[in-house]
């Protein structure tokens, strides 16, 4: 099989890399308080800190977790961790807090990406191992195939790496990103090493 590699961008991804932070400790615990303050994270939604001031905008939200956007970061926040304000839905957080946060994660994901490091997907099943990283991307060989994504697509672990996507979901859209074979060519010999294909954007 004709080892290729296809560039997955962060859009296809769908994923937050940054980690759970502390929970306001006016939030809710559990029961059905818990529930009220996570259905009032909506997408749109304006988050608050504990004094009122305003932190970003909901910008996604997936199962528990709902990403913030800050302005200079979208960061990946449990639903268990925000509580309800007189505005709206807030965080023991504040804005710059938060962007600091961040940046810490952003630069102990970044340090953690290193060739042979090993690599789950985001059900914990091992997918493969890191092939060789430059200064924006990672080159995920998962078995034969290889996989360009950018740092930001993989999230630090005790046991490794994680990437926001299980293994079928990458396998399909690294088929979708590669390049067609020409007709009567056999499987996989219209893609050569070294291609470079965005795949399209999750919906």
């Amino acid at each position: 099989m004709t080892k290729s590699i296809f560039y997955l961008g962060a859009a296809a991804l769908a994923m937050t890399a940054v980690p759970a932070f502390a929970q306001d400790s006016a939030a809710p615990a559990a029961g059905a308080a818990s529930s009220a303050a996570g259905a009032s994270v909506k997408v749109g939604a304006t988050v608050y800190d504990t004094q009122g001031g305003t932190v970003g905008t909901v910008d996604s939200v997936n199962g528990n977790v709902a990403v913030v956007a800050t302005g200079k970061n979208k960061v990946g926040i449990p639903l268990s961790s925000f509580g309800t304000g007189d505005k709206g839905p807030r965080i023991a957080m504040t804005r710059d807090q938060l962007d600091q946060a961040a940046a810490g994660a952003k630069a102990e994901q970044k340090a953690a990406v290193a060739a042979g490091a090993n690599v789950v997907d985001s059900q914990g099943v091992q997918i493969g191992t890191i092939d060789s990283v430059d200064a924006q991307y990672a080159v995920l060989d998962m078995s034969g195939t290889k996989v360009k994504l950018p740092l930001s697509a993989f999230a630090a672990r005790d046991s490794g790496l994680m990437v926001g996507m299980t293994k079928a979901q990458l396998e399909a859209a690294a088929n979708a990103a590669a390049p067609a074979a020409p007709a009567g060519s056999e499987s996989g010999a219209g893609a050569s090493e070294g291609t470079s294909t965005e795949a399209a954007p999750a919906q």
